[in-house]
């Protein structure tokens, strides 16, 4: 294996269709990097398609010490990056420390429009909507104790048609946050970045 290899943790909750679409891109090539672990914060399909893939997959249960029982797990994975891929729980400001500038979300908007609290899954589309905005897409973005506030590795932009439904519109730029997430993936493990302010600037 190559050493200068960047090895990367995913967290998971739900389908794990993002954690399937790094497996898939380092299999074919496309993503020189190594998932050294997933961690899940319940038994679910992410979970099972890690174990398919033969990584090694842990879960970390909600509870009266799940952020320092998360934080622990982390560290353990030696990861070199975190990538939040449908992670419902929030991650306190300890682990946002320790790991800073290391944690990658995405977000179905085009941040800083239709971020921060209050703003997840079809409430961000029907927001889009009712807005009456002709553009939307997805954001990935380095995660800071701010929701949705982290700096911004890159955008996906579409069109909001007249005739989209927040359904619709979910759909659509779920067509294209794994390209985005992929794209994001290799700018960050490529290194040639720097980050000013919430800007990241890729060389």
């Amino acid at each position: 294996m190559d050493l200068a290899m960047k090895n990367i943790c995913i967290l998971v909750s739900g389908t794990g269709t993002t954690l399937q679409a790094v497996i898939d891109a380092i299999a074919g090539g496309k993503l020189d990097a190594r998932i050294s672990e997933v961690i899940a914060d319940r038994e679910c399909m992410a979970a099972d398609r890690a174990r398919k893939a033969g990584v090694k997959t842990v879960v970390v249960r909600r509870g009266r010490n799940f952020q320092s029982d998360l934080m622990k797990e982390m560290e353990n994975s030696c990861a070199d990056f975190f990538l939040l891929a449908g992670f419902l729980s929030i991650l306190d400001a300890g682990i946002i420390e320790r790991f800073r500038n290391r944690i990658i979300n995405t977000h179905p908007s085009l941040l800083p429009c239709f971020g921060g609290k209050g703003f997840y899954g079809m409430r961000v589309h029907e927001a889009v909507i009712e807005s009456g905005a002709k553009f939307s897409g997805c954001t990935v973005h380095f995660v800071t104790e701010e929701i949705d506030g982290g700096p911004i590795i890159l955008q996906r932009v579409l069109q909001v048609d007249d005739v989209d439904t927040p359904e619709t519109l979910e759909n659509k730029i779920h067509a294209i946050e794994h390209s985005a997430v992929l794209q994001a993936l290799n700018i960050i493990i490529s290194g040639n970045y720097r980050i000013v302010g919430k800007r990241v600037i890729v060389a």
